[in-house]
């Protein structure tokens, strides 16, 4: 629950978010609820709800939506890049040491299970629209986007056992060798 606490914590700080209506309480929906339509929130309701899964229980769902809102926030960033610093851009920074830290601690402990989950989420970009920043208009905003995440992906997959060290001698659990 401190997870959830810090969460909103952050998102109040920054609201009002750019492109949200005064009545999204994304705190408020259950994970079914966040889920439907998501693909027409705000960036931060990924955030919530990978937040909602990960303190329930299901961790690897969790992953999913982190970084499918990752993807999305940093494509809306993108694509509106003169945003005041003190909404998105901060909510985005906060949002994701404050839910990116233990989803990722997590994530990283399986790094097959990890490439699978990016490859996953890019599949889902790919083939779902975005209902709250359009794709068409910035198609080269999206490419880097989804090359960063790529990039990120085989960066995992070419350096396995370093990470893997890395995350032992930081005393986290390799929960696959």
């Amino acid at each position: 629950m401190l997870l959830h606490g810090l969460l909103a914590l952050a998102v109040s700080l920054a609201a009002p978010l750019q492109g949200a209506k005064p009545d999204d309480d994304f705190q408020k929906l259950t994970p079914d609820q966040l889920k439907a339509g998501i693909e027409k929130r705000h960036p931060a309701a990924y955030y919530i709800l990978a937040t909602k899964l990960f303190e329930s229980g299901a961790r690897d769902e969790a992953v999913f939506w982190f970084y499918a809102g990752q993807l999305r926030y940093r494509f809306h960033l993108g694509a509106n890049p003169n945003l005041p610093p003190s909404g998105d851009p901060a909510l985005f920074a906060s949002l994701s040491e404050v839910v990116g830290r233990p989803i990722n601690e997590y994530a990283f402990g399986d790094l097959p299970q990890f490439v699978a989950t990016v490859d996953k989420v890019l599949g889902w970009d790919e083939k779902t629209a975005n209902g709250f920043t359009p794709k068409a208009g910035h198609e080269a905003v999206l490419t880097d986007v989804r090359d960063g995440l790529m990039k990120m992906r085989e960066y995992v997959k070419a350096n396995g056992d370093e990470i893997r060290a890395q995350r032992k001698q930081n005393g986290l659990e390799n929960r696959k060798p």
